[in-house]
């Protein structure tokens, strides 16, 4: 049996019904990243690799034996949506590779170490509350890590206010010596800035709630901004 996606623990019951054994492929090199959402959290913490993981279930959480890897780097400015599209192509190239060795009986068999594991969790809502207090790098590895969902999102005027884009700016392009207040907004004319706990945040694609999701400029000429305006 193939198991992609399933996001689920497999049953005793089930995984003794195939005589070889149900074959899985999981988004992470395991065992890093065991669990529902290792993309997304590959690259909300600043991962720079991943790769796709062949392996053998067991009644345990992605605990079960290794068979093939692939590893690939995390593009800098890449989202989860961009990744998974990427890592789908190099988990099927894999997994016919896998049954290929199995039907051979060549196919390796690698326990993993647990004491090496982390957990990629189950994705919640509030995951994609911004701490502005953390540094514009992390901010930005979160954002392009929960797209689609949770997505980034903090509070202005009492309102949720969605971060659907943004990047952290250069200190070259930033006033030397020069910082802003974590979760101030600041208009340098068409660009929207707000500070952080290290460096500068360029908001550039927002969205206010009960409004359309629009680029910084767009917002801008229709929020009037008061110089003094705290996100969060």
């Amino acid at each position: 049996m193939v198991i992609v996606g399933y996001g689920q623990i497999v049953p005793q019951s089930i995984i003794d019904l195939p005589p070889l054994g149900i074959v899985n492929v999981h988004a992470s090199l395991l065992p890093r990243w065991r669990g529902a959402a290792p993309i997304q959290w590959s690259i909300a913490t600043g991962d720079t690799t991943t790769g796709v993981t062949t392996m053998m279930i067991n009644a345990g959480l992605d605990t079960g034996d290794v068979l093939l890897q692939s590893q690939t780097s995390i593009g800098a400015d890449e989202n989860s949506l961009e990744l998974n599209a990427r890592l789908a192509v190099t988990g099927a190239k894999l997994l016919i590779e896998t049954l290929d060795l199995l039907g051979k009986g060549t196919c390796p068999r690698v326990p993993q170490v647990d004491a090496q594991a982390t957990l990629a969790r189950i994705l919640r809502k509030e995951d994609g509350l911004i701490d502005w207090h953390g540094s514009a790098r992390e901010i930005y590895n979160r954002s392009r890590g929960f797209l689609p969902w949770p997505g980034a999102w903090t509070s202005f005027r009492r309102q949720r206010f969605n971060v659907w884009k943004c990047r952290p700016v250069p200190s070259s392009e930033w006033m030397v010596g020069e910082s802003l207040p974590p979760g101030l907004l600041h208009a340098i004319g068409k660009r929207l800035l707000a500070g952080t706990g290290g460096g500068v945040l360029e908001l550039l694609e927002v969205q206010l709630e009960g409004r359309n999701r629009v680029g910084a400029a767009a917002f801008m000429n229709g929020t009037r901004l008061s110089g003094d305006d705290m996100l969060g």
